[in-house]
C-alpha cells in the first residue's frame, strides 16, 4: 500500500510539474534591447529567442504586455539617458506577439520621452511615464488613443508602480530624488516624498505595504511605508541598487546592482541582504515570474538575461537577448 501511495504521489507531482512547464512554455519573456532598437520574444522554458522585432524608432527602454498576452507596448524614449541631452521620443509602438510585427502606434505629436509602461491592475488601461511633461499618460490599449494625463509634480518621473487596487501610483523622480504619490482616480498628486539626491527605479510589495527605490549615490535602498507615506527604513546593499522586484509571496526582494555586476536578494522579514549572486555585466531590470519560481534580470552590457532559481537561489544559464538588454515583461498565455 505504501508503495502504491508513493507511486501515486510521484505521478501527481510529475503531472503538476509538467503542467506548470507547459503553462510557462505558452508564455513569453519580452526584452527591450536599447542598443538594437528591437524587442526580443523569448521562450522562458528553454531560453530560445523566438523572434526579434524591430521597433522602428530610437530607442525603446521598457516594455509591457497586454493582459491577454497578445500585444506588447514599447515606449520609444529616445537615444539619451534620463535628464541628458538627446532625441525626445514621441511614440509608443504596439507589437503583435503572434505576428511578430508592429501593428499600431501611439503618437504624442511632440517629444515627451515616454518611458515606463504599466497596465492598470483593475481597469487594464495603459499608463506610461512622460518625462518631459512631468506626468503619466493614460492610454486606451484597445484604440491606442491618449485619453488622460496624471501630473506627477516633479521632473524626470522615470518609473511607475501601481497598487494592486489600481488606486495609488508611485513614480521615481530621478533628478529631484523624490517619489510622487498619485491618486490614479482623481488624477492628482497626493504627496511628494524626499528620498535622496538622485533616485532610480521603483517597486511595490504585493500587499501594497512597502515601496522600494534606490539611492544612486549610496548603496542604500529606501523602504517607504505606504500607510504613513514616508520613508520608514533603509536597507544596506553591497553596491548601488537599480532595478528591484518583489516575489508574489512578499518574502523576497530581488535587487540589481549594476556597478558591481551583482544581484542581491533581500529577506523582507529582516530587511537585510540574504543572498548575493554574481551577474553578467551591468544588471538593470528585475522581473519575477508570476509563479515566483524564477527572477529574470536584464544585463545591458552583456546583452543577456540572468535567470535566478528562487527556490535554490542559484543562477542558471543566461538567456541571450540583444544589445543593451533592458526592459522586461511577461506575456501571460490565455490559452
Amino acid at each position: 500500500m505504501k508503495l502504491i501511495r508513493g507511486f501515486l504521489s510521484v505521478v501527481v507531482f510529475s503531472s503538476l510539474v509538467l503542467a506548470a512547464r507547459s503553462k510557462n512554455s505558452d508564455c513569453l519573456l519580452l526584452v527591450a534591447n536599447k542598443g538594437d532598437h528591437t524587442l526580443s520574444i523569448i521562450n522562458p522554458t528553454n531560453g530560445a529567442q523566438l523572434a526579434v522585432v524591430a521597433e522602428d524608432g530610437v530607442t525603446g527602454h521598457e516594455v509591457v504586455a497586454s493582459p491577454d498576452g497578445r500585444l506588447a507596448f514599447v515606449p520609444i524614449f529616445g537615444n539619451s539617458g534620463v535628464g541628458k541631452p538627446g532625441t525626445d521620443g514621441s511614440l509608443i509602438r504596439v507589437i503583435d506577439l503572434e505576428k511578430h510585427a508592429v501593428v499600431g502606434t501611439v503618437d504624442f505629436s511632440k517629444g515627451v520621452r515616454p518611458h515606463c509602461a504599466v497596465i492598470g491592475p483593475k481597469n487594464h488601461l495603459l499608463y506610461v511615464t512622460t518625462e518631459l511633461e512631468n506626468s503619466i499618460a493614460v492610454i486606451d490599449p484597445e484604440t491606442f488613443k491618449h485619453i488622460g494625463t496624471i501630473p506627477t509634480g516633479q521632473m524626470e518621473s522615470h518609473m511607475l508602480a501601481i497598487s494592486s487596487d489600481g488606486k495609488t501610483g508611485y513614480t521615481a523622480n530621478v533628478g529631484p530624488g523624490t517619489v510622487s504619490v498619485l491618486d490614479m482616480e482623481k488624477k492628482e498628486v497626493r504627496k511628494i516624498i524626499p528620498i535622496c539626491k538622485t533616485t532610480q527605479r521603483i517597486a511595490i510589495s504585493p500587499d501594497d505595504k512597502w515601496v522600494f527605490t534606490a539611492d544612486q549615490d549610496k548603496p542604500m535602498l529606501a523602504v517607504i511605508d505606504t500607510a504613513k507615506i514616508e520613508v520608514a527604513k533603509w536597507i544596506k546593499l553591497p553596491g548601488i541598487g537599480y532595478g528591484t522586484a518583489v516575489t508574489p509571496d512578499g518574502r523576497w526582494l530581488v535587487v540589481a546592482m549594476s556597478g558591481v555586476s551583482q544581484v542581491g536578494i533581500v529577506d523582507l522579514q529582516t530587511m537585510k541582504i540574504a543572498h548575493v549572486l554574481d551577474a553578467p555585466k551591468t544588471p538593470q531590470e528585475v522581473l519575477i515570474r508570476p509563479d515566483g519560481a524564477f527572477a529574470y534580470v536584464s544585463c545591458s552590457a552583456s546583452g543577456q538575461v540572468m535567470a535566478i532559481n528562487l527556490k535554490t537561489f542559484t543562477a542558471e544559464k543566461p538567456i541571450t537577448a540583444g544589445k543593451g538588454a533592458d526592459g522586461l515583461a511577461w506575456a501571460a498565455s490565455t490559452k
